[in-house]
């Protein structure tokens, strides 16, 4: 099972869940190395980071920045990469930790 099975399992089971995140795609927000904690939401909105699954890949901590009634939701990174749209989010980035010290709390 890796990273994104096992976190997708946790967030099923329990509604919480942990994961190292690696890539510079979020930057400034998180940093490649950042242990995330992750919550599963009844609703999600713009500005969320979350963890989803968009054309079939996991997509661990990427921005909502557009919602939309028949579409979903449209997950892009820090820097206006779109991934694409989908109704698949298993969970909000809730804090984000690197090197023992927050450096993301979500709102």
């Amino acid at each position: 099972m890796n990273k994104y099975e096992r976190l997708k399992s946790e967030l099923e089971a329990t509604g919480k869940g942990k994961m190292k995140a690696f890539g510079s795609s979020m930057l400034p927000i998180l940093k490649s190395g950042s242990h995330l904690t992750f919550e599963k939401a009844s609703e999600y909105k713009i500005g969320d980071i979350v963890f989803s699954k968009v054309r079939g890949r996991y997509i661990d901590a990427h921005k909502i920045i557009k919602t939309d009634a028949h579409k979903g939701f449209l997950i892009a990174n820090n820097h206006g990469f779109e991934n694409g749209w989908t109704r698949t989010i298993y969970g909000k980035v809730v804090v984000g930790e690197f090197q023992n010290h927050i450096i993301y709390k979500a709102n």
